[in-house]
């Protein structure tokens, strides 16, 4: 992925994630613009492109707002496309059956990391 960092380099300690919640990310590398988000469900943390399948604009209007309301489902802030946390196929909307493009992460000692 163009101006995506590199496999290993941080991205935020697990306690900077609240069970649930999300988290966005940009990186730049030239003109290439990396964009992505993270989410965690317990212990789990999940990441995707900050891209829409349907559409391809950024998920979020305002910064880290991912997740509906009851933080069960990640939310296309565009035209409402929801879509579940594990796997990010999404399940209402505009978009159903797609997925959202997975980003590899893990965790590390308590630390999130590109996988």
């Amino acid at each position: 992925m163009t101006g995506a960092p590199l496999s290993g380099a941080r991205l935020c300690a697990l306690s900077d994630l609240p069970d649930p919640s999300a988290r966005g990310f940009e990186f730049h590398d030239g003109d290439a613009i990396f964009a992505g988000f993270l989410v965690r469900k317990g212990g789990a943390v999940f990441g995707y492109l900050d891209r829409c399948p349907h559409a391809g604009w950024p998920l979020a209007l305002a910064p880290d707002r991912y997740l509906t309301r009851e933080g069960d489902l990640i939310l296309c802030s565009g035209h409402g496309a929801l879509f579940r946390l594990e796997d990010g196929l999404c399940i209402g909307g505009p978009c159903g059956g797609k997925r959202l493009t997975p980003w590899a992460v893990r965790v590390e000692h308590g630390t999130v990391v590109v996988a």
